[in-house]
């Protein structure tokens, strides 16, 4: 379920207007910062440096999750829980094997993959081994990702200025009409303010925002994790409600989010190796 993201939307027109309704009030005109060349440089001159550092696959995996700024793909928890806890309540009337059939129809991979081990009889620790595991991969896939859009944000500025000098190189061409000479600074500039902009209006807030996606992502999935291991010991659906609910409420709202985010890692290589 794809839920759109007004506030990309809204942010992206606030700092546009704030930004142009600005330069029109100190008696500026669109007509002085519309240069194609300058945004042929910067735009250019970003990407290609972005695919210097950046390997083609994480390049073109990077460039999939764009939707991922106006679309908010998490399923949300609530539903989550209710589906949890209409399977805790079956395996708890007919036993675990009767989830069976269900789980194939689980539309979220990585519940699908959880109950299916539960249902195939996996020892609990070697579920969660594993289950942690690939929360950990598709975590540092999702941080890499994201570290694109923040490479190309440290580019653009530079590479803005880079413009700017090429466009006060060709004013140089022409010292003798002073005139001439004044207008070509002004154009000169416009790239820096390209890259400026490109860089702290729409690459570096892309990076913060696919992090946050990522991590609501993550906890989403550590809260699946949590529900199915409950259903596989047996617990009374009520119980498993109050367990989903709490993890819900702290992890979701009131939870030290960077401090599990930093601790989470080394806990799964102790328990791997265990």
């Amino acid at each position: 379920m794809r839920k759109l993201d007004l506030s990309t939307l809204a942010g992206l027109f606030l700092a546009a207007a704030g930004i142009l309704g600005g330069l029109l009030l100190e008696g500026g005109r669109f007509t002085d910062i519309a240069q194609l060349t300058a945004a042929m440089i910067v735009l250019g001159g970003t990407f290609g440096a972005v695919m210097i550092t950046t390997p083609f696959t994480l390049l073109a995996a990077a460039v999939k999750k764009l939707p991922d700024l106006l679309w908010d793909t998490t399923p949300p928890s609530d539903a989550i829980i209710a589906q949890i806890l209409a399977f805790a309540t079956r395996a708890r009337r007919e036993g675990l094997v009767a989830l069976d059939n269900d789980v194939n129809a689980i539309p979220d991979p990585f519940l699908r993959k959880a109950l299916s081990l539960a249902v195939d009889g996996t020892d609990l620790q070697d579920l969660r081994r594993i289950m942690e595991l690939e929360l950990q991969i598709t975590e540092h896939r999702g941080e890499a990702e994201a570290k694109v859009f923040e490479a190309a944000g440290g580019y653009a500025p530079t590479i803005g200025i880079i413009g700017a000098v090429l466009g006060l190189i060709q004013v140089m061409k022409h010292l003798e009409d002073i005139e001439a000479v004044g207008h070509g600074i002004a154009v000169a500039f416009v790239a820096t303010v390209y890259g400026v902009a490109v860089a702290n209006i729409v690459l570096l807030p892309a990076a913060n925002k696919l992090k946050l996606r990522l991590q609501r992502s993550i906890e989403v999935k550590e809260m699946m994790l949590e529900g199915v291991m409950s259903i596989a010991e047996g617990l009374n659906p009520k119980l498993v409600r109050s367990k989903l609910e709490a993890y819900e409420s702290h992890h979701g709202k009131g939870g030290n989010l960077s401090y599990e985010r930093n601790a989470r890692p080394a806990h799964k290589v102790r328990s791997i190796a265990q």
